[in-house]
C-alpha cells in the first residue's frame, strides 16, 4: 500500500497521459502477493484446526485494515481459512443431524430404516471440509485474469469514479448486458454450469439451436469447444465465463462441441448459432379469481426492454399494451402492475407505458450537464386500461421502474405499494461502442467493447428527483427479500438528490379515494399476524446483518448459524400460512398454446411463488376496497 499510494493523485493524469505506472506496478505487487499466499494457504490447510478456542473473526472487509506485517498477514489468513473450515463442518454437522432425525422418525412410525452411513466425528468432518477449502482456493488461483481482463477491470474502476452506473463493458460484459435488456442473444441456448473442473449443460433454452439440433442434452459436460472445422480447443479446468466466450457466437456460425454424455461416451455436436431469445424477460399477465367473484389482472414486466439495433426485437411498451389487451377482454376489474425485481432499461419504453394508462401529458423530465431541460410527452390521448391501479415496487425497482411508478403517483392514477422506497437510480445512460470511435488503421484492436456513461437525470413532472431518493410507496410492506439491501444512497460517488421547475400536468380525474384504501390497507395490515411477524423477522435480521464479528467455536457458529435458519423458516411458515390466490392462465394464452399441457406449464412459471405472496395478497384487497 505504501508502494502504491504515492500514485494516488497521479492516476487521471496517467489516464491522460495513456500511461499505466500504477496499473503495472499494482498488477505486478497482487501476482507476487498472490503466489505467496497461495503457498501459505496450502501451508496452513495442511494441518488442522480446532474449534475450541474462544476467539472471532470479523467479516466485513471494509471494517478490516490490510496486514502491516509477514506475521500479520499469515494471522489474518489463518483465521479466514478457519473460518471457512468451520462453516463447511457446521453444514456436514446440520446434514448428520437431519439424517438422525429422519432415522429416528422412521423408527417411530415402524417404518424401513433409510440407510445411512455412519456417523463421523468433527474431527474427521474437519478433514472433509478443509480439503473442500482447498480445492475452492486451488480452483480461485488458477483463474487468475489475463492481461485484458485486468485492463478491462482497471478501465471499469477509472469508470465506475462518475457514477455508479458509468461502466466500462467489456465485449462479452456488452452482449450479457444486451441480453438483459432486450432478451435476445446470439448463440446456441444453453445454460451452463461449471462443477469439478468441467462445464455442464444446465439446461437447453426451448427453441433454441441446441433445442432444434437436439444432441445436447442437460448433464452433457463440454470437452472441447471448435469453431466450424477449426482446432478444438480444450475448455477442461476453466470457469464459465470464459468458455461462453468460445461458445457464443454470431447467428449463422457453426460450433462443434465435444461433450461427455453420461454413460461415459463421447461425441462430436455440431451447432449452428441462432438467436436465443429468453421469454423470461418479457411481459406476462394472468387472471385472479377472487372467491368474491372478483377478477383481477397480474401483469409482470421483469425489465423494460427495446429493440436498441433495429434488427426486429420486442418493445416492452408494445407487449404491455397487448397484455392490457387481454386483460380488458377478460373482463379483469382492477390491475396489479408487479415491478419488483425491475431495474429498468429503455427510457422510451417507460414513456410510453405511463401513457397506456393516462391520458396525453408530461411523464418524466430530462435535465443535462448543460442545464438543458426536455420534456418526455404521452402524446396519445387514448387510455389503453382507466381501471383501478396498483404498482407493486421494491428495493430492487429502478431506472425506468421508478419513472413509471412516478409518473403513476404523480398523475394520482394508482397507488404504490411495496417496501419505504424504490432504489434511487435517477440517471440516464448512453452506450457508446468504442470500436466505432477506432479509426480504420487500428483495427487490430478490436473488439474494445463498450462505454456506457451517465449524461442526463430525470425528473419527476413535479420537478423532484428520483436520484438517491427513489420513488416512496404509498402503503408500505415489509419484504424480507429487498428490505435488507442498499441502494443507490450507500453506492460509492453516487449523484445528490436535488429539483428543477415542475411542468404542467393535469392529475386523473376519475381517481378513487385513495386516503380511505390507505388507511383500510393499514388497518388490514396491522391486524394481519403475518405482516407483524413479517416486520419482526426483517427486524431481526437487519441486526444479525449488522453483527459481522463472528465466532470461531463450533458451539457458537452453529448456534448463530441456527438462530439465523430459524429465522429464514418463520418466514417460510408466514408463506404457508397465507391464503392462497387463484392464478389462471388468460383465455387468449391458452387458445393461442392449442391445449398443449407442456407449453402451458412452461407459460405460468412466472406465477410460481405468487399464490402465497402476501404482497400481492395486500394488493388484491386493496383493489377490492376500491370497486
Amino acid at each position: 500500500m505504501a508502494q502504491l499510494a504515492k500514485y494516488q493523485l497521479d492516476i487521471d493524469d496517467e489516464t491522460k497521459r495513456g500511461t499505466h505506472e500504477f496499473l503495472d506496478l499494482g498488477t505486478k505487487l497482487l501476482a507476487e502477493r498472490t503466489q505467496q499466499v497461495q503457498a501459505l494457504v496450502h501451508e496452513l490447510l495442511a494441518q488442522p484446526f480446532t474449534f475450541d478456542a474462544d476467539e472471532t473473526i470479523q467479516t466485513d472487509y471494509e471494517k478490516t485494515s490490510f496486514p502491516t506485517s509477514v506475521a500479520d498477514r499469515r494471522e489474518q489468513w489463518r483465521k479466514q481459512l478457519k473460518y471457512e473450515t468451520l462453516a463447511r463442518v457446521a453444514e456436514l454437522l446440520d446434514e448428520q443431524d437431519k439424517r438422525r432425525d429422519r432415522v429416528r422418525l422412521a423408527s417411530l412410525r415402524h417404518e424401513p430404516l433409510p440407510a445411512a452411513p455412519a456417523e463421523r466425528t468433527v474431527a474427521q468432518l474437519e478433514v472433509e471440509a478443509r480439503q473442500r477449502v482447498r480445492k475452492y482456493y486451488d480452483a480461485q488461483f488458477a483463474d487468475q485474469p489475463d492481461a485484458d481482463e485486468v485492463l478491462a477491470r482497471y478501465a471499469n474502476v477509472i469508470a465506475n469514479t462518475y457514477d455508479p452506473h458509468t461502466d466500462y463493458l467489456a465485449p462479452q460484459r456488452k452482449e450479457d448486458f444486451d441480453f438483459q435488456l432486450t432478451g435476445r442473444m446470439d448463440g446456441i441456448g444453453a445454460l451452463l454450469h461449471e462443477r469439478d473442473g468441467l462445464i455442464y449443460i444446465e439446461d437447453v433454452v426451448p427453441g433454441s439451436a441446441s433445442y432444434r439440433q437436439g444432441e445436447l442434452k442437460k448433464g452433457d459436460a463440454i470437452l472441447r469447444v471448435a469453431q466450424g472445422a477449426a482446432e478444438p480447443v480444450s475448455i477442461e479446468g476453466w470457469h464459465t465465463n470464459k468458455a461462453v466466450t468460445l461458445i457464443r457466437g454470431k447467428k449463422g456460425t457453426e460450433v462443434r462441441l465435444t461433450v461427455k454424455k453420461a454413460d461415459g461416451s463421447t461425441k462430436v455436436i455440431p451447432i449452428v448459432r441462432d438467436v436465443v431469445v429468453n421469454e423470461a424477460t418479457y411481459a406476462q399477465s394472468a387472471v385472479i379469481n377472487d372467491p368474491s367473484g372478483l377478477k383481477i389482472g397480474y401483469l409482470r414486466l421483469p425489465v423494460f426492454y427495446a429493440d436498441f439495433s433495429g434488427e426486429g426485437g420486442r418493445s416492452s411498451a408494445d407487449d404491455v399494451k397487448k397484455e392490457l389487451a387481454k386483460l380488458t377482454a377478460e373482463g379483469v376489474q382492477g390491475v396489479v402492475f408487479d415491478l419488483r425485481e425491475n431495474g429498468g432499461g429503455s427510457l422510451r419504453d417507460a414513456v410510453d407505458m405511463a401513457g397506456l394508462f393516462i391520458p396525453s401529458g408530461p411523464v418524466v423530465q430530462v435535465h443535462d450537464s448543460r442545464g438543458t431541460t426536455s420534456v418526455l410527452n404521452d402524446r396519445d390521448p387514448r387510455v389503453q386500461y382507466a381501471g383501478p391501479l396498483v404498482v407493486l415496487v421494491n428495493k430492487h425497482s429502478a431506472s425506468a421502474s421508478e419513472i413509471l411508478a412516478a409518473a403513476i403517483q404523480d398523475y394520482k392514477r394508482g397507488l404504490i405499494i411495496g417496501t419505504p422506497t424504490t432504489y434511487g437510480k435517477g440517471t440516464v445512460q448512453r452506450i457508446v461502442n468504442l470500436d466505432e470511435t477506432l479509426p480504420t488503421g487500428l483495427d487490430s484492436f478490436k473488439p474494445l467493447g463498450s462505454l456506457k456513461f451517465t449524461m442526463q437525470k430525470f425528473y419527476r413532472i413535479t420537478g423532484s428527483s428520483t436520484q438517491f431518493k427513489g420513488v416512496a410507496a404509498d402503503i408500505v410492506l415489509p419484504d424480507v427479500a429487498s428490505d435488507l439491501d442498499e441502494g443507490e444512497q450507500q453506492a460509492d460517488y453516487a449523484l445528490k438528490w436535488d429539483e428543477i421547475k415542475s411542468a404542467s400536468y393535469r392529475p386523473w380525474d376519475a381517481q378513487p379515494n385513495y386516503a380511505k384504501l390507505e388507511a383500510n390497507s393499514k388497518v388490514r395490515i396491522a391486524a394481519n399476524p403475518s405482516f407483524r411477524q413479517l416486520t419482526a423477522i426483517v427486524q431481526s435480521l437487519r441486526k444479525r446483518q449488522a453483527e459481522t464479528v463472528v465466532p470461531l467455536q463450533l458451539d457458537k457458529f452453529r448456534a448463530r448459524r441456527h438462530l439465523l435458519q430459524t429465522e429464514s423458516e418463520k418466514y417460510e411458515a408466514l408463506q404457508a400460512l397465507a391464503k392462497p390466490l387463484a392464478l389462471v392462465q388468460l383465455a387468449a394464452d391458452r387458445q393461442a398454446l392449442q391445449g398443449d399441457s407442456a407449453q402451458v406449464s412452461r407459460a405460468m412459471r412466472f406465477t410460481q411463488g405468487l399464490p402465497k405472496d402476501l404482497t400481492l395478497n395486500e394488493a388484491v384487497a386493496v383493489l377490492k376496497d376500491a370497486q
